[in-house]
């Protein structure tokens, strides 16, 4: 089992900056490909970006170059910094866990509110 608490979100102005932050509790994190998702009001939840435990990243193609994804794998953290921050990027942002292997194993945290408004 592992728990995801989300932390960071919050009121930016377009062209702004905002860091999220996913503490990860539980066993075995760098078994994990970790990631960030997004859900805007009305819309389907989509993928932000992904990272493997070894470092290789996955990202959107409309946040390419505006954000980064990270993680600690001794700190059990994984992080997005969002920069140049648009306000079609305002949604509800949520952390992902899903084991490499034992793709069942799959967990969510329980959202941070990203607004970009001026």
């Amino acid at each position: 089992q592992v728990q995801l608490v989300e932390s960071g979100g919050g009121l930016v102005q377009p062209g702004g900056s905002l860091r999220l932050s996913c503490a990860a509790s539980g066993s075995d994190f760098s078994g994990y490909v970790m990631g960030w998702y997004r859900q805007a009001p009305g819309k389907q939840r989509e993928l932000v970006a992904t990272i493997l435990s070894g470092g290789a990243t996955n990202y959107a193609d409309s946040v390419k170059g505006r954000f980064t994804i990270s993680r600690d794998n001794a700190k059990n953290t994984v992080n997005l910094q969002m920069n140049s921050l648009k306000p079609e990027d305002t949604a509800v942002y949520y952390c992902n866990a899903e084991h490499m292997v034992f793709t069942h194993l799959n967990y969510w945290g329980q959202g941070t509110q990203v607004t970009v408004s001026s």
